[in-house]
């Protein structure tokens, strides 16, 4: 099983038309070589010779990752990244053989925005996903954490003293600093204010984890800026099937990297796409699922906008919760 393309093929800029020639040729080589999504083809009465354009490519519903393998070939994995979950559910499993590519994707997706890692301080407040040995979101942290050049940099269980004193410490030094966090925790965080972190970039993931009432995106930004001083909140968005991310530096308007690509399916009809600016069902071309699958059907609700940017809008409602699930309004 040889795959069409290495990680440095992958992981860089792309015009438009290379982007479809690259997504094509992982789909011919998935359809071949991915058990399930060449099962799903099948179902779906596919042919992967008929599908000669970008928007022909079918999505696998995300869901799938909860109940089967979705893998190209049958190696060992080198990683597996588990969802988190609300009480009796199951959990998506993404197994992950070559985690060169996430590694370049973490990296080079990142330094695009915000430029080196290496000149950040890092500061990760993840409770509850620190007790769990298998989420993509704390290895994304340790990553950068473990390439951070600043002694302070690391990961805390709750918004401790230690915290607020390096985040006070780090706003008289202005060093470049980042605050990541689940939404909870940061609005924990927050309540202990006012604070006066203008020069802290905070960065939230998302997540309630039954901790807090769901709220939008306005609303726990409103109370973030107001109870740590900051006049912006950054945002991520990713998820357990996916080996990319895409930043939002402000507003919720999120930019993917060029090897990922956003489209918006009807509501009601998941092979139908609607324009920009139109609100429905999140789909993503991730390039650097090279040996899983690249072709995501979220249940994500959102809506693409010109320029290349995208909203997260909520969920479907039928859809189970994630544990990253941030509703906006």
């Amino acid at each position: 099983m040889k795959q069409p393309f290495s990680t440095g093929d992958i992981i860089r800029n792309h015009t438009a038309r290379e982007f479809e020639e690259k997504a094509l040729e992982v789909f011919r080589f998935q359809a071949k070589n991915n058990e399930v999504y060449r099962e799903y083809l099948q179902y779906l009465g596919i042919s992967p010779g008929s599908v000669g354009r970008l928007s022909e490519i079918p999505f696998l519903p995300a869901r799938v990752f909860k109940t089967r393998r979705v893998i190209c070939g049958h190696g060992k994995p080198e990683a597996v990244f588990t969802s988190s979950t609300t009480t009796g559910s199951v959990p998506s499993r993404h197994e992950i053989t070559d985690l060169s590519m996430y590694r370049r994707s973490l990296f080079t997706g990142f330094e695009r925005v915000y430029g080196p890692v290496e000149d950040w301080c890092i500061l990760a407040l993840l409770p509850s996903y620190l007790e769990r040995k298998d989420s993509s979101l704390v290895f994304m942290a340790r990553e950068w954490i473990e390439r951070s050049r600043h002694p302070q940099s690391g990961f805390f269980l709750d918004h401790t003293g230690e915290l607020t004193e390096i985040l006070n410490r780090q706003q008289k030094s202005g060093e470049k600093t980042l605050l990541l966090g689940v939404s909870f925790a940061l609005l924990d965080l927050a309540e202990e204010g006012p604070f006066g972190f203008s020069r802290i970039t905070v960065m939230e993931t998302g997540g309630m984890k039954g901790r807090r009432r769901e709220m939008t995106r306005q609303e726990l930004h409103g109370m973030l800026k107001k109870g740590l001083g900051i006049k912006t909140v950054h945002s991520e968005y990713g998820m357990t099937e996916l080996l990319s991310q895409a930043y939002s530096t402000g507003n919720g308007l999120f930019y993917p990297p060029p090897w990922m690509g956003i489209f918006i399916r009807d509501r009601y009809d998941p092979f139908a796409r609607v324009p920009d600016g139109t609100t429905g069902g999140i789909n993503v071309i991730d390039l650097a699922n090279m040996k899983s699958c690249a072709f995501v059907e979220t249940e994500d609700l959102g809506r693409r906008l010109p320029g290349g940017g995208f909203e997260v809008l909520g969920r479907y409602d039928q859809s189970e919760i994630r544990g990253c699930n941030l509703m906006a309004g």
